[in-house]
């Protein structure tokens, strides 16, 4: 069966004095709708992520997702958790990355047509995951594995 490797992010919201605020469930993340029309998850609330390109680095995946689905630069942190679920003819690996916002405001739908344009964001806390979770989203079992 065919592999899918991803990343998806958890981008804490920043204090007034630039620290990170904490990562536990009272700290806000980054979280993005998909599309009404998505073929996977219409409609649910999740952590940004992207796919692999061939021979593309960890790090060059989180500042692509930065620059076209969130049109900031984002600094990766660290790799935080791993998980796998089976999807429709193939297995979709990923791994949950802590990244912190660089320079910009957050600007929907800049990459290119073939990746999830995500339709809103806005800062919540893990709970918003749980639907998310709930609906077979990896992203969201592995963010709330955090917590």
């Amino acid at each position: 069966m065919r592999r899918k490797r991803s990343i998806a992010l958890v981008i804490r919201e920043h204090d007034d004095d630039g620290r990170v605020a904490g990562c536990g469930a009272t700290g806000r993340w980054l979280v993005v709708r998909r599309p009404d029309d998505d073929e996977d998850l219409p409609g649910v609330w999740g952590l940004p992520a992207g796919t692999s390109a061939p021979h593309e680095s960890e790090e060059d995946l989180v500042r692509r997702i930065g620059r076209e689905k969130l049109g900031v630069r984002l600094e990766p942190g660290a790799r935080v958790a791993s998980g796998s679920t089976e999807r429709p003819g193939y297995t979709l690996e990923m791994d949950l990355w802590t990244a912190r916002l660089g320079s910009g405001g957050v600007d929907l739908g800049r990459g290119p047509e073939t990746t999830t344009r995500y339709s809103d964001w806005k800062w919540d806390g893990p709970p918003a995951l749980e639907d998310g979770a709930r609906a077979g989203s990896l992203c969201c079992r592995l963010g709330l594995e955090l917590v």
